[in-house]
C-alpha cells in the first residue's frame, strides 16, 4: 500500500471547519463550509496585501492598559508597570475571526519582534510552577520555553469577572495560576454552566490555534491569578512549533516498525502528543525498579539496556542485556505489565529520543500491544540465558 502525503495545513483547515459547524450548529454543511472558506479565502488575500503595505508591524503583540484608554507604546514605563502586574482589562485586539495563519509559512519570522514582559524572580518561579503540567508546552524545546515564560504576562481577577466571552475574538491563551472558573456555554439562548477550572489548566487556544470565535465564556468566581500569552507570541512559539514538529515526525514514526500497525489518522495523532529529549554520553534515561510513566523510541544516536541481578548476598553489577538505536523502542515492558522498570537504560554517546507519556500510551497504541507482549517473551528468554539458576533475574524479583 503506499503511502499517502497530507498536505500542511489541512487538518488545521478541517479542524477549525468543524470547530464551527459544532459551534453554530447549521443546518446546510455544504452552504455553510462554502461560506467558511471563503472568509479564509479573503482573509488570506488581505493578509497578504497587509505584508506588501509594511503594515503587518500594527498586530505585533498585545499590550494592556490600567485606566486609560489612550493607546501605549511599549516603553520603559510600560515594562516596569507589567513586573507589578495589572488587576484590570487588557485591550482587546481587532476582529481577527478571518484572519488566516499558516503555520508552515516562516516568512519574516526572524523579523517578529520577541515580547518580553519582565518579571521578579518570585514571579517566574511562580509561573513555572503554574506551566508545568500544560500540554502544549510539553513539546516545546527549553529555549523557546523559556522564551514563552518571557513572553506571558500576569492577569489579577476578581470574582464574577468575565476572563473570555463566547463569540468574541481571540486575544490571548491563558493558564491559570490559582482561583476557581466556571465555563458557561449559550445553549437556546441561555447561558449554561458545564464545567469549571480549579486552581489549575489553561483555555483559550482553539480561538488562536483554528481562527475561529470564542467558544465558550469563563467566569472568574474567586480572586484569582492567570498568566497571558498574545496571539501573536501564542503562534509564533505553540502553532509554528507543533506544525515544525508534525513535519519532523510524520516521516520517521512512518519508518518504525511497531507503529506501522497504526492507522493513518492514529500515527497523527501520536505525532501530536510525542515529546523529544535529549541525552548526553552516560546519562540514564531509566532506573531499574522504578515506576513506569512513560515509553521512549530513539530518533538518533544509541542507548545500552542493562539489568543488576540479585544474590542472596545482595546486588551484583549491571549486565548490559541489549542495545537499541534509531528506530527501536524500550521502555513499553513495565507499561503494558503495570510494574516497575526491570532495567535500567543509558545513552551511549549523544542520543535523542521521542518521549510518549503513558497516558498517550494506554490511549494511541492499543493496536500495538499484541506486538509488545510477543516482544516481552522474548526478553523472558533472553535474561533467562544471561542469568543462572543461583541468581535471581529481575522476573524473579518483580514477581515476589
Amino acid at each position: 500500500m503506499s503511502s499517502v502525503e497530507i498536505p500542511a495545513g489541512l487538518k488545521e483547515l478541517l479542524q477549525g471547519y468543524t470547530v464551527e459547524v459544532l459551534r453554530r450548529e447549521p443546518p446546510d454543511l455544504v452552504e455553510f463550509a462554502v461560506q467558511h472558506f471563503t472568509r479564509i479565502l479573503e482573509g488570506q488575500k488581505k493578509s497578504r496585501g497587509a505584508k506588501k503595505r509594511g503594515t503587518r508591524a500594527a498586530r505585533k503583540g498585545v499590550t494592556f492598559d490600567a485606566v486609560s484608554n489612550k493607546p501605549k507604546q511599549v516603553d520603559e514605563e510600560e515594562e516596569e508597570d507589567t513586573v507589578k502586574s495589572t488587576t484590570s482589562k487588557y485591550n482587546r485586539r481587532v476582529s481577527v475571526c478571518a484572519e488566516a495563519y499558516n503555520p508552515d509559512d516562516e516568512e519574516d519570522d526572524e523579523a517578529e519582534p520577541r515580547i518580553v514582559h519582565p518579571k521578579t524572580d518570585v514571579q517566574r518561579r511562580r509561573l513555572q510552577d503554574a506551566c508545568r503540567d500544560i500540554l502544549l508546552f510539553k513539546t516545546l524545546e527549553q529555549e523557546q520555553f523559556s522564551e514563552v515564560l518571557d513572553g506571558m504576562f500576569e492577569v489579577l481577577v476578581k470574582p464574577q469577572e468575565h476572563i473570555i466571552d463566547q463569540g468574541a475574538d481571540g486575544d490571548n491563551f491563558y493558564v491559570i495560576e490559582k482561583g476557581v472558573y466556571d465555563i458557561h456555554v449559550q445553549k437556546g439562548g441561555v447561558s449554561v454552566c458545564v464545567g469549571k477550572y480549579d486552581n489549575k489548566g489553561s483555555f483559550g487556544e482553539l480561538a488562536l490555534m483554528y481562527n475561529t470565535p470564542r467558544a465558550a465564556t469563563i467566569i472568574a468566581t474567586q480572586e484569582g491569578a492567570l498568566w497571558g500569552l498574545d496571539r501573536a507570541t501564542f503562534h509564533r512559539l505553540i502553532v509554528r512549533n507543533n506544525a515544525k514538529k508534525r513535519r519532523t515526525y510524520e516521516a520517521f514514526i512512518e519508518c518504525v516498525p511497531l507503529l506501522k500497525s497504526l492507522e493513518l489518522s492514529e500515527r497523527m495523532k501520536l505525532v501530536d502528543v510525542v515529546g523529544a529529549r535529549a541525552f548526553k554520553d552516560g546519562e540514564r534515561l531509566i532506573t531499574q525498579g522504578e515506576d513506569a510513566d512513560c515509553f521512549y523510541i530513539v530518533e538518533s544516536g544509541e542507548v545500552k539496556i542493562t539489568i543488576t541481578s540479585r544474590t542472596k548476598a545482595g546486588p551484583q553489577d549491571e549486565v548490559e542485556v541489549a542495545r537499541c538505536s534509531r528506530g527501536q523502542y524500550f521502555g513499553e515492558l513495565a507499561l503494558v505489565t503495570n510494574k516497575p522498570r526491570a532495567a535500567s537504560v543509558y545513552a551511549v554517546g549523544e542520543t535523542r529520543c521521542l518521549v510518549i507519556d503513558i497516558q498517550a500510551f494506554e490511549r494511541l497504541l492499543g493496536p500495538c500491544m499484541d506486538i509488545m507482549k510477543r516482544n516481552i517473551s522474548q526478553y523472558e528468554e533472553q535474561r533467562a540465558a544471561l542469568f543462572d539458576s543461583s541468581v535471581e533475574t529481575p522476573r524473579d524479583v518483580l514477581l515476589k
